[in-house]
Order: C-alpha cells, then sequence, then structure tokens
C-alpha cells in the first residue's frame, strides 16, 4: 500500500536511530534487521522525501492556557534529521495561512493529549500545497527546544517547570522583561540559525552523508538581521577554517553533483561552489536538492554581493557597496580576500565611512516593551 521509496523508523529510539530511507525491497530488509538490532519494533511509514520540515514549540498549563513560543524551518528538506539540519527561526518561507494551520493544529493537538509543561510538534509542508502531516510530538524538552530558548529569549525549560507544578501561565514572570507574564507569543525582528557540527574527519573511514540518523556532535546559533548575515555568521562560527558561504574545497563536476543529491557534512559548501562557478542554476539546484528556491534566492544574493566587489580596488569600494556587503554577512577578512587587500585596511575604510558594528537587544517583544536581561548581540 506504501509503494516505494518508504521511511522505516526505529520504536523507542532517539536521534533517529535505525531509521532511513528504502527504495526497494532489498534495501528494506538491509535497514530493518538493522532496525530490529536496537528495537523490537519498526514503524513503516510514507517517505515524503522533499517536503519541507516545520517545528513548533508549544507551551500549556493545567488550566488549558496553551501558546506557541517558536516555529523554526528546516533549510534542508525532509530526509535529514533535524539535529543534522540547518535551521532557521521563525520560518522564512511560509505563507501566512500554512503558518496559522499549524499553529493551530500544534495547540489542538497539546490540548488533546492533555500534556502539562512544554511540547515540540514536528511538521512535514508539501512545498506546494497546504497537505502536511505530524512527524512526531515530543511531550519533553528537546534539543529543538533549547535552540527556541535561546532563539527567542523565551526561557522554556524554566516556563515548564513551573506549569508542571501546578502554577497558571499567566502568574509566571518574563524573565527578560521582568515586567509581563509568561502567557505571550514572542515577536523576533531578526533570523536565527542553527548549524549542526559534524568531526567525522576525526574517523578513518566513516561514511559522510547524512539522513535520518543524527549524526552531529553539536551545533552553533548565530543571530543577525538578514538572513545572509545570520547565515554567513552561523558557517563561520562551525569551524575557524571556514571564512564564510563561499567554497571551502573544489569538487570536480561529478563530485559537485553527488555533493547536492547525496547530502553530506559539506553540502552547503557545494551549493556555494556551485553558484559562484555558475555551473548551475538555482532552479537546477533546487530540481536536485529541493532546497526551497527562497533560501537559494538569499544564497545566490550573497554571492552576487561577491560578483559585484571582486573587480573593485580598495579605493573603489563606496559606502553603498560595504554596507551591503555587511548586511549579507561579508566579514572584513572576506572582503579583504575578495579584492586582494587586507582586513586592516578593510577596517580602516569601513570605519572611515561609519560604518561601524551596532549592538542590538534581544527582548523577546520586538522593543515593544524595555528588557531588563541584558541579552545582545550585534
Amino acid at each position: 500500500k506504501t509503494g516505494y521509496p518508504l521511511m522505516i523508523r526505529s520504536a523507542f529510539a532517539l536521534g533517529g536511530l535505525g531509521s532511513g530511507i528504502c527504495v526497494d525491497e532489498d534495501h528494506l530488509r538491509e535497514n530493518a534487521k538493522k532496525a530490529l538490532a536496537t528495537s523490537p519494533q519498526i514503524l513503516v511509514e510514507k517517505s515524503m522525501l522533499g517536503w519541507k520540515e516545520v517545528e513548533y514549540e508549544v507551551v500549556r498549563d493545567v488550566y488549558d492556557n496553551c501558546v506557541t513560543v517558536c516555529n523554526m524551518e528546516n533549510f534542508d528538506p525532509l530526509g535529514i534529521h533535524t539535529g543534522d539540519s540547518i535551521v532557521m527561526a521563525p520560518s522564512q518561507t511560509m505563507s501566512d495561512e500554512e503558518y496559522h494551520m499549524l499553529r493551530e493544529t500544534a495547540i489542538r493537538v497539546v490540548k488533546h493529549l492533555g500534556i502539562v509543561g512544554e511540547c515540540n510538534i514536528q511538521y512535514a509542508l508539501h512545498p506546494e500545497s497546504l497537505e502536511y502531516c505530524i512527524i512526531e510530538v515530543n511531550p519533553r524538552l528537546s534539543r529543538s527546544s533549547a535552540l527556541a530558548s535561546k532563539a527567542t529569549g523565551y526561557p522554556l525549560a524554566f516556563v515548564a517547570a513551573k506549569l508542571c507544578l501546578g502554577m497558571p501561565i499567566n502568574e509566571v514572570q518574563n524573565a527578560v522583561t521582568k515586567k509581563t507574564q509568561a502567557f505571550f507569543e514572542p515577536s523576533l525582528d531578526y533570523i536565527v540559525t542553527k548549524i549542526p557540527r559534524w568531526d567525522m574527519t576525526k574517523f578513518q573511514g566513516v561514511a559522510t552523508n547524512i539522513g535520518s540518523a543524527m549524526k552531529s556532535v553539536g551545533e552553533v546559533m548565530s543571530i543577525g538581521r538578514t538572513m545572509e548575515e545570520s547565515l554567513q555568521k552561523a558557517i563561520r562560527m562551525v569551524d575557524p577554517s571556514n571564512a564564510g558561504y563561499q567554497p571551502k574545497m573544489h569538487f570536480t563536476k561529478e563530485e559537485l553533483l553527488h555533493e547536492l543529491k547525496v547530502p553530506t557534512d559539506r553540502r552547503i559548501f557545494a551549493i556555494a561552489q556551485a553558484m559562484h562557478d555558475k555551473s548551475l542554476s538555482v532552479s537546477e539546484i533546487h530540481d536536485i536538492t529541493k532546497i526551497d528556491h527562497w533560501f537559494l534566492r538569499r544564497c545566490e544574493a550573497i554571492v552576487k554581493t561577491y560578483d559585484l566587489m571582486k573587480n573593485k580596488t580598495l579605493d573603489q569600494l563606496d559606502h553603498a557597496l560595504l554596507l551591503e556587503a555587511k548586511k549579507n554577512g561579508y566579514s572584513d577578512i572576506q572582503i579583504a580576500d575578495c579584492i586582494g587587500s587586507t582586513e586592516d585596511d578593510i577596517r580602516a575604510k569601513r570605519q572611515s565611512l561609519g560604518i561601524t558594528p551596532k549592538t542590538k537587544q534581544i527582548d523577546t517583544l520586538a522593543a515593544e516593551y524595555p528588557a531588563e536581561t541584558n541579552y545582545l548581540y550585534t
């Protein structure tokens, strides 16, 4: 009835252990044998490979008061474990109708299950229709909950603990403003990007492909005013050797196509190479990876800024171009490498044009109320 490809998942397993996409019966038998070695039961499900993956964090008290604290969207489509995906908060490509449809469903599910405290709901959303499926409901704090807490400034674990003790949510104080209560939905005037960190190079013979079973050993979170800035910051934070969204290693055409088709820990650099080399169009990259057009267009905007700078000299860098480069997340070192200058010269030029870093405050309410907590980013 399900047909191939299909998805199998181990019951009672964390981190996607024992799960995978099966393309035929032999593949199914092989994966099922591995899964049943660690779990007494497997689930055979319809594959939704290529759909959008979206998460909602919901809190509810014993008096049936319920709010959605944060929603997040994966840069990578369904098929890669959330722990191995690039994730952005708030969601970037969903329509208002899709956002509220999934929000209302999340609230109904949490109320129906009678969950008190915090809950994480993961959805698969069809990219071209309103069809959706609930992948899983975690009636507990998860790794995504930690990201949501840091992304919004809303202390999910603290609030959930109070709610589990029977406190009504409207009596729990907002720890950031110290003036309002926790019965609100945070408003974000910035973009948060989470990128996983893998240490696959430390082990010989390890498979570098990523999928429904999590392989990452950690993650970083960046905050920016634009998606481009947030993404470039996160890439640099994962490893000091990463300059930003640009090619890191050189792939041949065959290797490049394989990196895009079969996700690995190096796929973001493969996409960057395809855009920098102009070897593939955005539409072609989308057809291979199924990454949403909007995300790819934002990545293309980073490359277009690089193309504008690479034929300039230091004296030819004007205020408008340098400001655009900083808004798109370019560091002084990146700009220096692009135009053949030095980091110190770029910094001096930038300062002479009055382009300096600004410190922003996370107040959970988009500056509607003053914040007492010093939660800052630049």
